[in-house]
């Protein structure tokens, strides 16, 4: 049990009333979670606020509340702590309460809207290869060193975030690699942290619906470099026509990765095919067994950050080169008699299945026709809905559009949506298909030997969200399955 005045050290409160030497058990933001001798922090968030929520945390057990508004009505035997902000309070104890942990280890963040998956998920396993003991918090699945942590979302809450980093640095771990989205970025669900560095890999089109505007998603990705601190290192993509903005107001040591130009860490793609990669990356020759020029940046970034760490050229191109990312993201299928290879790629904003499908161009050869299946979010930014469709149809050959997670809309409005704006040409490639499982077995049966059938949007992602129910559904399975059908 900790002291309550020893993890207020940083917070800076406005008005403390009631005691402080006290023993305190845990900390919540969720009322329901609040147990006895607990800290409620209560928070202005996007579905509710946590201020209404005061008195049920009390109910349970909570004996101080921190809050940006205390109530009208204060309780004798509750100390109330008032903050100007609640959100970037409640990682500052959160830090003291676990003592410190990212001070004791290396934390690199990531973030970027393509690619943070992979480069967060490479570091991990580069890192274990180099003999380290890691943790690894990412989209697909959080580690603590070999032990696997089913991660719900990007970047889990302040309490949630800084236990497990407490529980990294309990089981040995030195580094931890940590993908940090926007949103956790906004609510300041990293504030607290001790960064080592921050990795930016590029900026898209995405997350409007919660950003409202470009510009906003822009400056708050720059945010987390603005917040480095001096003894950090900013390690950017140099060819994202952004890159350079996101570092120009860091304290951090900023360092570039390139494949066009000159930079800290320069590249040059010298083969690409269906065995991997080529590449030159500063003075040495390396082959990769990943694929595709999307991935080539990805590997330059993983290999800037370890050589900033200190880590040996050599070594870390060894180990990278027997390295094949994260899950469903470019994850190869073949068909076992007809030789289709299936591709399963989260790729779920225009830029990114962009990518994934030059990239399948680049590698088919003859007549090896491409099939797409793809479809579009609900209750989510709809500006990229018919842009995910066009780019479908003018990087393939047929185009299936298709449910992803409809959650609370109507499937058949969400591909509505994709249809706009397709020109005659392109709607001619069209298929709509509202079962997925339905859309993937057609593909399949259309697919001819050697065909490409690419499944885009939810890679990983082991369930399907519909009307708020969310049931199994893992794109590779069904890909397997359909296969399977083939033989027969």
């Amino acid at each position: 049990m900790k002291q309550l005045k020893d993890i207020l050290t940083n917070v800076h409160p406005l008005q403390v009333i009631g005691e402080t030497s006290i023993g305190v058990s845990g900390l919540c933001i969720d009322s329901r979670k609040a147990e006895k001798e607990s800290v409620f922090v209560a928070i202005k968030g996007t579905q509710t606020d946590g201020h209404l929520y005061i008195d049920k945390a009390i109910d349970l057990g909570a004996t101080v509340v921190v809050a940006e508004q205390l109530p009208k009505e204060l309780k004798r035997e509750i100390t109330y702590i008032e903050v100007r902000d609640s959100a970037s309070s409640v990682g500052i104890l959160a830090d003291a309460y676990y003592d410190s942990p990212t001070q004791k280890m290396k934390l690199i963040g990531v973030t970027g809207t393509n690619g943070k998956t992979t480069v967060a998920t490479l570091l991990y396993q580069l890192f274990e290869g180099l003999g380290y003991k890691c943790g690894l918090i990412s989209t697909v699945e959080n580690h603590i060193h070999n032990k696997i942590v089913p991660a719900t979302h990007t970047t889990p809450d302040p309490v949630a975030l800084h236990s497990l980093l407490a529980e990294m640095y309990d089981a040995g771990c030195t580094h931890v690699f940590m993908e940090v989205s926007s949103h956790a970025i906004h609510q300041q669900r990293i504030a607290g942290l001790s960064f080592a560095g921050g990795v930016f890999t590029n900026i898209t089109h995405d997350h409007l619906d919660y950003h409202k505007t470009f510009d906003e998603y822009i400056r708050v990705k720059k945010q987390f470099f603005d917040d480095l601190p001096k003894a950090a290192f900013a390690l950017t993509n140099a060819d994202d026509k952004r890159g350079m903005v996101m570092v120009q107001n860091t304290k951090a040591e900023k360092n570039t990765y390139s494949l066009r130009m000159p930079a800290t860490v320069k590249g040059k793609v010298l083969e690409n095919n269906l065995t991997g990669l080529v590449m030159s990356v500063d003075e040495f020759e390396a082959h990769f067994r990943m694929i595709g020029r999307f991935n080539a940046y990805n590997l330059l970034a993983a290999y800037g950050v370890a050589t900033l760490l200190g880590e040996d050229k050599t070594e870390v191109l060894a180990v990278l080169s027997t390295l094949n990312g994260a899950q469903g993201r470019f994850e190869t299928i073949m068909s076992p008699v007809e030789k289709v290879l299936g591709i399963v790629d989260y790729a779920h904003t225009p830029d990114a299945l962009i990518n994934v499908l030059a990239t399948v161009n680049q590698l088919r050869t003859g007549g090896q026709k491409v099939i797409t299946i793809v479809g579009c979010g609900g209750d989510r930014d709809k500006a990229k809905r018919p842009l995910m469709a066009e780019v479908a149809c003018e990087h393939s050959d047929k185009a299936i559009l298709t449910s992803d997670n409809p959650r609370t809309e109507d499937p058949e409005a969400i591909l509505d949506d994709m249809m706009q704006g397709l020109s005659t040409a392109h709607a001619r490639k069209v298929l709509r298909i509202t079962d997925r499982k339905e859309a993937i077995k057609t593909a399949c049966t259309l697919a001819q030997t050697e065909d490409i059938v690419l499944v885009a949007g939810k890679g990983h992602e082991t369930y399907q969200e519909v009307n708020g129910t969310r049931t199994h559904f893992d794109d590779r399975e069904v890909l397997r399955e359909a296969f399977e059908l083939l033989k027969k």
